[in-house]
């Protein structure tokens, strides 16, 4: 009996690789080109691992080449990963407005983004209906534009152009993404918390909750692909990329907490937050300070990535298109009449610069910060594009793959054309959110769009008047793999001062 038990035992083992062989030609026979291979077991892990140093062009590529917009991904049968993937505007449309109550952010995304705690990002229902009104009623106080372009342009003032100043005359290169992370990271924690940590600036200091919130966004991509048991078990460890998470999460509390009760004033941004927690009658084992950091993190979260993130690749674009740099200069020198002579300008000025709000729209088309979105239904559904969703169903929103989806752009969607922004009268085309996401889509359209739109044009506008900007040669530019958009590597460059007397 012995004997014939190995026996059956080697046989296995002779079969085991014949069968793995045939199932995967089986799977190539009938897949297209750029569809990836379902592995017997592991699903498409293979195909993570292979890719993950590209994931959104290669998800995109996969959505544009065999899935029509939509497409399944395959998870290891033990791993609870499967997941639906899509670009279609129809599907999302479909999600984020016309079936939005069925699509709340959810209990599993509430576990991914556990970093976030109660704050806007995470909130559902009424919790974050009041958040809403509250940060509403925030950026539409009649003060509030005056408040943004004076931080804006004292940051300007004393911290953007002395250093920039000072890089342009050593002829040196710089990481302009690095200079837009500390310019807008300064930004939103003066109006957040009415404290300038003067990240930008001669020293360029280390300021650990400054750099967090750029470490803190690939460890949350892994979570979306990672089996759940495997990530927690990681965070138990305290190793790998839980760690970082840990870390980060350690860095953002000692930077808010100890300037919440100075933030909390008569009149100040988060001191509005302080009816928001009475009103929604949080539970017992969120404290009122808990709530206000949150509350904090998610706001400065939403002011320092799209700002950011959008200015280092409007840079990138313009800099290999010399015809745009020139349109927005005599944009510059006509609406703002500088008459060769730099000067700053208010929120209501901002509106005039149709095609510099073109050029950001075509930049956050191309690089919407946030790269994904992820939501669960809460009942049964069928979308649009025939795909069923059980309850609970993983369902990832490609942003990223949206814009460079030829059904919806044409055949130049891989193009900067700022152009495609303006209608024939010379205002800017509305296009709606499910097709432009980049600011999300629906109810959950993101409150802020404006105020980031007016910061963006100020900062832009500044620079590119006052300085040439040249890309390092030789320096690789790829987009990093995680859930906010960056420069893997940074944005090099070299800046010459603009003389306009010559």
């Amino acid at each position: 009996m012995a004997i014939l038990e190995n026996y059956h035992y080697y046989i296995l083992l002779i079969l085991l690789p014949l069968l793995v062989y045939f199932c995967r030609l089986a799977d190539r026979r009938q897949k297209k080109p750029m569809e990836p291979t379902n592995w017997p077991l592991l699903g498409f892990l293979p195909e993570v691992f292979l890719n993950f140093h590209r994931a959104h062009d290669r998800i995109t590529e996969v959505l544009n080449g065999c899935g029509g917009g939509t497409y399944t991904f395959r998870g290891p049968w033990f791993s609870d990963t499967d997941m639906l993937f899509t670009s279609d505007p129809t599907n999302i449309h479909h999600v984020f407005s016309r079936n939005f109550a069925n699509y709340p952010k959810g209990p599993e995304f509430r576990k991914i983004f556990d970093i976030l705690g109660v704050g806007i990002f995470s909130a559902d229902f009424h919790l974050w209906e009041i958040h809403r009104k509250t940060t509403m009623a925030l950026l539409t106080h009649a003060d509030f534009n005056a408040r943004l372009q004076k931080t804006v342009w004292e940051k300007a003032e004393t911290g953007l152009f002395p250093l920039l100043d000072r890089f342009s005359l050593d002829e040196v290169d710089f990481d302009l993404q690095d200079v837009f992370h500390r310019f807008s990271f300064d930004n939103i924690c003066k109006i957040v918390l009415d404290y300038d940590p003067c990240s930008l600036s001669f020293e360029m200091p280390h300021i650990p909750c400054e750099k967090a919130f750029s470490v803190v966004a690939e460890p949350l991509l892994y979570r979306h692909v990672i089996p759940q048991r495997i990530w927690k078990l990681l965070r138990w460890l305290n190793i790998g990329s839980e760690r970082k998470l840990l870390e980060c999460s350690k860095a953002f509390s000692e930077f808010i907490y100890p300037r919440i009760d100075a933030a909390c004033n008569d009149g100040s941004v988060l001191g509005l937050f302080e009816d928001v927690y009475r009103e929604t009658r949080m539970d017992s084992s969120t404290s009122l300070v808990d709530f206000l950091k949150d509350t904090a993190l998610n706001l400065m979260f939403a002011g320092r990535d799209t700002t950011s993130t959008c200015l280092t690749w409007l840079f990138w674009l313009v800099a290999q298109n010399p015809t745009s740099e020139r349109r927005i200069l005599e944009e510059l020198e006509a609406e703002l009449c500088l008459q060769k002579k730099w000067r700053f300008f208010t929120a209501e000025d901002s509106h005039k610069l149709v095609y510099l709000h073109a050029a950001l729209c075509e930049s956050l088309r191309l690089f919407p910060p946030v790269a994904l979105e992820h939501k669960a239904p809460v009942l049964p559904d069928i979308l649009p594009s025939g795909h069923q969703l059980p309850p609970n169903a993983k369902l990832i929103i490609s942003f990223y793959s949206v814009g460079r989806n030829e059904r919806v752009w044409g055949k130049d969607c891989l193009e900067f054309k700022p152009e495609r922004w303006i209608c024939p009268s010379g205002k800017i085309k509305h296009e709606p959110s499910y097709k432009f996401p980049a600011f999300n889509a629906g109810p959950r359209t993101c409150v802020g769009k404006d105020m980031a739109f007016v910061q963006m044009k100020m900062v832009a506008a500044a620079i590119l008047y006052n300085y040439h900007v040249r890309l390092v040669e030789g320096h690789p530019v790829s987009t990093r793999d995680s859930i906010i958009l960056q420069a893997k590597d940074g944005l090099k460059v070299k800046l010459r001062k603009r003389n306009w007397n010559d």
